[in-house]
């Protein structure tokens, strides 16, 4: 078994690691998701996204303000003919107009509306509501996405940290192998077969360090640090409990938690109303409305003071026919609204129940490994005692030394892979904020 197939649950490979003059910064796992929270570009584009929300909100609240307008103009005129009449005399002498000022100042306020209005404003504020609930999945997300690449980062680190001490002793073997080999203790293949060992080795640490600069360059884009820092990532995080709860506890607790839930059955209430907003159409729309007018033609004639209030009543013809097919793509909106929420109710126990089953199997695997770890520590003590007294060959102590080193990455691995696990089982719940406080 060739040493460097152990790390092939490390997916990352680019160049060597360089980590001569580089900063170093120890960190530990809920300092990294606060750091990623507050230098997340995807939160930020959700902040935006929340007041675009809250604007819209705030814009279908002043339709229910008055709507006011200020006209004014001034007209020069060329030769202008004026005929001015008056009933039962002669016509008077007409003036030579040149100029007209004018100014007119209007203004109206919605009484009835049909309830578009008290409608848009209900539907805003669901949508508004929506779009928050949904920044807060994606904050969610941000998290659980944070500790898999922290945990990453654990388990690329230590790999580098199991194989470098493999190859320090496996760079001791050979040194041993060649003082025996030279005084004809031992055989020049088995020699090859340490170097060889070493060799592989050497290879696989140069993989461990590529998995581990990668690492550590996505986690510091992820925290905002510069790409050259180091981060020692802090182990007391393998230390910590990690309760679980029954299944049938975690299913109803995402089926009142879930914020991507919360967000649908509002996003569905909008809907609704979206179809009250639409045949609103149908009734007409009654407001006051008031102005003044002044006026001024040189020689002719000016107007002061003239105020007028009033009552509008407006309805439009077209929607009697126009209006139905507006209703129909509502109802039709609303429904689909209805077989979405549905769609993700049955995703979300779904997911629960993946989430729960894969941190059962992750504990199993923590005990499995465990045991198996001991079992190749020991198989490799025996080997190594029967390989002293000449009761095995080198190619068994080469094999029980890499079986040894393949069950402690794998143990190491499966305790960070459980913290993983159980992040995903709180996020499926909705308690990802719960974290692993």
């Amino acid at each position: 078994m060739k040493v460097k197939n152990i790390l092939t649950v490390l997916f990352f490979s680019v160049g060597a690691f360089k980590m001569y003059g580089q900063e170093k910064r120890p960190i530990g796992i809920n300092e990294s998701i606060e750091m990623s929270i507050r230098n997340s570009k995807l939160l930020k584009l959700n902040q935006a996204k929340i007041d675009e929300a809250s604007a819209s909100l705030t814009e279908a609240m002043q339709r229910k303000l008055p709507d006011a307008a200020v006209t004014g103009g001034y007209i020069r005129l060329s030769n202008a003919n004026l005929n001015m009449k008056s009933q039962g005399t002669a016509p008077a002498s007409a003036p030579h107009v040149t100029q007209a000022a004018y100014g007119l100042l209007n203004a109206s306020i919605p009484v009835y509306a049909g309830g578009r209005i008290r409608y848009g404003i209900e539907s805003s504020r669901l949508l508004a509501e929506a779009v928050k609930l949904d920044a807060d999945k994606d904050r969610e997300e941000m998290i659980v996405t944070t500790v898999e690449s922290f945990i990453n980062l654990y388990k690329s680190k230590a790999a580098v940290d199991l194989v470098r001490e493999h190859l320090e002793q496996a760079q001791q073997r050979v040194r041993d192998f060649s003082n025996l080999e030279k005084n004809g203790l031992l055989a020049r293949n088995d020699l090859l077969k340490a170097e060889l060992q070493v060799s592989n080795t050497e290879l696989s640490l140069l993989e461990a360090e590529n998995n581990w600069q990668l690492a550590n360059i996505n986690m510091n884009l992820l925290l905002g640090l510069p790409e050259k820092t180091i981060l020692e990532p802090d182990s007391s995080f393998l230390s910590r409990p990690l309760g679980a709860g029954t299944l049938d506890e975690y299913v109803n607790i995402a089926l009142s938690k879930r914020k991507d839930l919360e967000s649908s059955d509002l996003r569905k209430k909008a809907a609704d109303i979206g179809i009250k907003v639409t045949k609103a159409e149908y009734k007409p729309s009654v407001q006051l409305s008031g102005g003044y007018i002044a006026a001024d033609v040189p020689r002719v004639l000016t107007i002061t003071n003239a105020m007028n209030v009033g009552v509008g009543v407006s309805y439009n013809l077209a929607s009697i026919w126009k209006t139905r097919a507006k209703v129909q793509g509502a109802e039709a909106r609303s429904r689909q609204a209805s077989a979405a929420e549905e769609i993700l109710n049955d995703n979300i126990r779904l997911q629960v129940n993946r989430a729960y089953l894969n941190w059962l199997s992750s504990q199993k695997k923590i005990e499995v490994v465990a045991k198996a770890q001991e079992q190749a520590t020991e198989n490799f003590r025996i080997i190594n005692n029967k390989y002293k007294n000449s009761l095995a060959t080198t190619t068994d102590l080469l094999e029980a030394d890499v079986a040894a080193l393949q069950s402690r990455l794998d143990y190491l691995f499966a305790k960070a892979d459980a913290i993983v696990a159980y992040s995903r089982l709180l996020e499926s719940a909705g308690e990802a904020e719960q974290g692993l406080k």
